[in-house]
């Protein structure tokens, strides 16, 4: 059972599509549509069935997914194994982050790790955090930097490396530029939120429902830190964000920052990783390094050069 139709296979079974497998293992349909043929072929049943829904899972398929999986983990950590043995301190890392972590917290950090480990290859994938936990399943990602959002299964390993302090931003010359808000006060006000799902999302959510309180029109949802920055600084609204993703505009005075009066003024910064028995001799030294001098959060200063002083 060639490791190539397993990994094809699961590609299929998690897009329930022979044409979303086919742009995510990089083939043509028709290969995807070949190989899975011949894996039914080798088992001597079919794994997929075509109904009014799309394309799913047999009985045989949904037993095959889970032995699937274990097949491609303990070949990788064969291969993995086998080159540890050698001592080889070479290799590759692939990277995955979020946006505003690979722009603000990486870049310095990854240079004096490659400059220590010139040997080792590094690879930065930047999407959002459902897309990076779902190429760290398939192996497609070694390590992912994200938000923490909450538990893993037993197949992943979580560290907190760092937190991050989140603040509220606004417009300049906004109604709460001379006083801190309160939580019942920022309900009445629009607010730029990023998607459903996203960390701080959860946690601005999270904050108006325990206090009571409707929560706040959105006047809109984005993706990116960046374009919510933009927002607010057009008047379109506040939002709540990761201070690393903001400080320079800040620092330029494009926008206004103030404390965040929810429950939690922080969000930690984690790396996530597959748990294995062996891990890849390149990959531990990034654990290891990730671990030791990974670049501290910055932290809100008491009087930041374009704050608000407020009276105690």
């Amino acid at each position: 059972m060639h490791p190539r139709l397993l990994k094809t296979f699961l590609a299929v079974a998690h897009n329930r599509s022979f044409t979303r497998a086919a742009d995510e293992v990089h083939l043509a349909q028709s290969s995807v549509s070949d190989q899975m043929q011949t894996l039914e072929a080798e088992l001597g049943t079919a794994l997929f069935v075509r109904s009014r829904h799309g394309l799913e899972l047999t009985q045989a398929g949904q037993v095959f997914v889970s032995y699937a999986e274990e097949i491609l983990v303990l070949a990788d950590e064969a291969r993995i194994a086998v080159t540890a043995a050698g001592g080889s301190k070479t290799g590759s890392v692939n990277i995955g982050a979020l946006e505003t972590i690979a722009a603000v917290r990486l870049p310095e950090w990854l240079a004096g790790f490659q400059s220590a480990h010139p040997d080792i290859a590094l690879r930065l994938k930047v999407a959002g955090t459902g897309e990076l936990m779902r190429k760290l399943e398939a192996g497609e990602l070694d390590v992912v930097f994200c938000f923490d959002n909450g538990g893993l299964d037993e197949r992943f390993v979580k560290r907190v490396v760092c937190k991050e302090v989140l603040v509220l931003v606004t417009p300049t010359g906004g109604a709460f530029d001379l006083r801190k808000p309160d939580l019942a006060e920022l309900a009445t006000n629009n607010f730029l939120a990023t998607e459903v799902g996203c960390v701080y999302r959860n946690m601005f959510d999270k904050a108006f429902v325990e206090a009571g309180l409707a929560p706040p029109r959105l006047a809109a949802e984005a993706g990116s830190i960046g374009a919510i920055v933009r927002l607010v600084a057009a008047g379109a609204g506040m939002g709540l964000v990761p201070r690393l993703g903001v400080v320079d505009a800040i620092d330029r005075g494009e926008i206004n920052e103030l404390p965040w009066p929810g429950p939690s003024q922080t969000v930690p910064l984690v790396m996530i990783w597959r748990r294995r028995r062996v891990q890849p001799p390149s990959l531990k030294l990034l654990l290891a390094a990730a671990s030791e001098g990974f670049a501290p959060a910055r932290s809100v200063d008491a009087h930041p050069r374009h704050a608000v002083r407020f009276p105690s």
